[in-house]
């Protein structure tokens, strides 16, 4: 076939999609830095300008011998003659010096042609500057979710920043603004959660916090992944097809892009999988017609790993790469994540621009958007910052930062009779796989990919075992592990080690502290059949269970494994995700009280494999369908206990009903009805009763997490812009409709009317 033909094809699967209806962000563009970049632009060849377009892996580059990393002269041929634009990932763990010296020797090397344009080296920095050794690590983005506690995301994006350039790179691959909609995806972890809403406030607070004002010595370029519906795969598993209309990615998948596009990103990662049978690098509609046009996108859409060459190998939609090229440059990719092959990729687009498929002018806005945020980021001014200009790299006052979130992010699910918190002077065995490991507590994106590493380089850190032994002395914590992670098999595979020691120590314990979950994964590798709790893991829960002493979970993962059938027998269950370095310290505090939890589910817990509708859903899906099928989660979103009580009262709204246009003013006073200090996260809901399209059962729109004193109550007023209560359309506008809305907070509601109909 030839290409030309391929080309039709990409616009015609696409075009069924439009019309398009948002409203344009409105990104900022400095004129001074627009007339550099069309001086370098009349400057560069066509060689020049592919180059840029160009990322490749630094494991490519060169090799690491005694963990030392050193460039082959394939650098210098990647820099030097083709004129490479990008380079990213680890050769291995590296220090902040270790990467000052690497980030140097290319930028060296950029000086060394014509134009001296600087590299722009990327990271994937998923929770903390996770490849640079000493850096501080957070807990991964499901635990910062977990927090609902915007302060706390932004200073996670303010060190992260600030230890990036401490190591000399400016650019991170995050966050990740998937929805968690689908458990069994393998990278539900790294989000914000399965909402919308929640995904766009602590996806804002990080990208600011991260980025502005970009060209600031301690200030990133950041990128949104994965542009959209990677999360939500028809088979749940990874780069895998997604059925979605095109009128729910508008509802629920692209809100958190629209958003962090108005906070200004400067760089889009491309989703890997497929949307309704078609790649999503080479769908120019989402790419092109949504972001660049409707959206206003004047940063550059980076793909992901060796995601052009998918097009080819994977999706069977080219006879070679080299079409497959034309088809995602000519859809809108920027720049391709190669990340290996960076000569046959500048030679076919080279090729292509001369036979005309490419035209000339999609390369200089590419090369254009590329160099336009090189200029932003200031890296022409500073191609290298220095370990010695940041001080607080790796300081203790970023490791409390880090302590902080893990704090706030552990969930307390259950608490039968108030077992928790421990009793003074209590005996406990520790037990279950994960209660002895850093890996674990740290999951993938950890000093490596998977992750597997992480017990190496992170020993100084406190283990479950480790900090509970500190914190309650080593005389009262005793450890059988009896069931362990095969570390060198693939995540899932565990075994038993001595069931029966476990349950004899139990006799002699106060409680048992059973820390079960997953092992680290991520991607591809993280792909389950079968969300349910390991079958041995069962096997120790129950075997527990019948001892009789109160058997408490701690469950460390990164998506909700299915307990149903060990459920019934535990007196408490507090979940801790994925909590990073310090989030031992962090439920070691929280078991013994010092410190009360807070955390509330970012994603509906499933109590059943079959059963994973999340907490958006249609009234059919709901049991007010009584032909249909309830869902009935385990727990459900925004769940979490404390070790005070809330109560809720005086729920007002300033008026009955409304104009469409205007604002509602919301009070709600919430009181410390205990007798600890303590944090709740208070969650408006909003349902729209009656729709031209079945509405869902209930929506997030406005949250706050306050702290109060015993006793003490608080009122919180939240303004509700109502345009933003308006529903997608299969016509593609939004929908406010006249009618009765109701609210919810807490377990009071109220209700209000919208006078007339509004469609824009």
């Amino acid at each position: 076939m030839k290409m030309s033909w391929f080309n039709g094809l990409a616009y015609s699967m696409v075009l069924f999609l439009l019309p398009v209806c948002e409203t344009k962000a409105q990104q900022r563009i400095d004129a001074a830095i627009e007339k550099k970049v069309d001086a370098l632009l009349k400057q560069m060849s066509l060689e020049e300008k592919v180059g840029q377009m160009a990322q490749v892996s630094i494991e490519s580059l060169g090799a690491t011998n005694n963990n030392v990393f050193s460039f082959s002269d394939k650098m210098k041929d990647a820099v030097v003659n083709y004129k490479i634009g990008s380079i990213l990932n680890t050769p291995g763990l590296q220090t902040a010096a270790d990467w000052n010296r690497i980030i140097a020797e290319i930028q060296e090397a950029a000086k060394q042609t014509k134009l001296k344009i600087p590299v722009l080296y990327g990271l994937d920095d998923i929770h903390g500057v996770n490849y640079v050794g000493g850096s501080t690590l957070f807990p991964q983005q499901i635990g910062q979710a977990a927090t609902w506690n915007r302060k706390l995301v932004h200073t996670c994006g303010e060190i992260t920043a600030y230890e990036s350039r401490a190591a000399g790179v400016p650019w991170t691959f995050s966050p990740v603004l998937d929805l968690g909609t689908n458990p069994l995806w393998p990278r539900m972890w790294e989000g914000y959660g399965e909402d919308p809403y929640l995904i766009s406030e602590l996806g804002n607070q990080f990208i600011n916090a991260v980025q502005q004002p970009l060209g600031h010595k301690e200030k990133l370029i950041v990128s949104l992944k994965h542009y959209m519906a990677y999360s939500d795969p028809k088979s749940g598993k990874d780069r895998s097809d997604a059925w979605i209309p095109e009128h729910y990615l508008r509802e629920y998948h692209l809100p958190p892009f629209t958003k962090a596009i108005q906070a200004n990103a400067r760089n889009v990662m491309v989703n890997s999988a497929l949307i309704n049978g078609i790649p999503t690098h080479i769908n120019k509609h989402i790419l092109t017609d949504i972001l660049k046009k409707e959206l206003n996108f004047t940063g550059f859409i980076v793909t992901d790993w060796q995601d052009i060459e998918n097009v080819y190998r994977r999706d069977k939609m080219t006879n070679s790469i080299k079409e497959a090229i034309g088809l995602a440059i000519n859809a809108g990719i920027d720049m391709s994540m190669i990340p290996y092959d960076y000569k046959s990729f500048c030679t076919d687009l080279i090729a292509l621009v001369k036979e005309g498929v490419v035209p000339q002018t999609r390369i200089d806005d590419a090369v254009r958007r590329i160099l336009r945020v090189k200029h932003e980021a200031g890296i022409f001014e500073t191609p290298v910052t220095w370990l010695k200009d940041y001080p607080k790299f790796g300081s203790a006052e970023f490791e409390q930062a880090a302590y902080n979130t893990a704090a706030e992010s552990i969930t307390l699910l259950k608490n039968n009779n108030n077992t928790l918190p421990l009793k003074a002077n209590a005996k406990v065995l520790v037990t279950g796989p994960n209660a002895n490991s850093m890996r674990t507590l740290n999951g993938g994106w950890t000093y490596s990919w998977q992750g597997e590493k992480t017990d190496e380089y992170a020993a100084k850190y406190n283990t479950i075992l480790e900090a509970l032994q500190k914190k309650l002395g080593a005389a009262n914590v005793v450890y059988e592990q009896g069931v362990a992670y095969k570390m060198k098999g693939q995540y899932f595979e565990d075994s038993i080690v001595n069931i029966e020691a476990a349950v004899q120590a139990a006799a002699n314990a106060d409680y048992v502290l059973l820390c079960i979950g997953e092992n680290s994964y991520t991607e591809t590798p993280g792909n389950t059949n079968d969300l349910s709790l390991s079958a041995n893991q069962t096997a120790l829960a129950n075997a527990l269970i019948k001892t009789g002493k109160p058997v408490i979970y701690i469950l460390n993962e990164g998506r909700p494994r299915i307990i149903s059938q060990i459920e019934p027998g535990t007196a408490a269950i507090v979940d801790i995700y994925l909590p990073g370095n310090f989030g031992a310290d962090a439920l070691a505090d929280v078991l013994t009280g010092t410190v009360n939890p807070s955390g509330k589910l970012p994603i509906t817990y499933p109590r059943y494999a079959n059963d994973l509708a999340g907490y958006i859903h249609k009234p059919s899906e709901g049991s007010g369908n009584p032909q249909g099928g309830a869902t009935a989660p385990q727990y459900p979103f925004g769940f979490g206990l404390s070790y005070t009580s809330f109560a809720y009262s005086e729920l007002t709204i300033d008026k009955s009903s409304y104009d469409p246009a205007a604002v509602a003013t919301i009070t709600i006073k919430v009181t410390n009805t205990g007798s600890k200090t303590g944090k709740e996260v208070v969650q408006l809901f909003v349902s729209d009763l009656v729709a031209s399209l079945t509405p869902d059962v209930k929506r997030l729109r406005a949250f706050e997490k306050v702290e109060l004193q015993a006793g003490e109550s608080q009122t919180i007023k939240f303004h509700l812009v109502l345009k933003d209560l308006a529903f997608t359309g299969v016509d593609l506008k939004k929908h406010l409709e006249a009618g009765t809305f109701t609210i919810e907070v807490g377990n009071l509601k109220q209700s209000f009317t919208i006078t007339k109909t509004l469609i824009f």
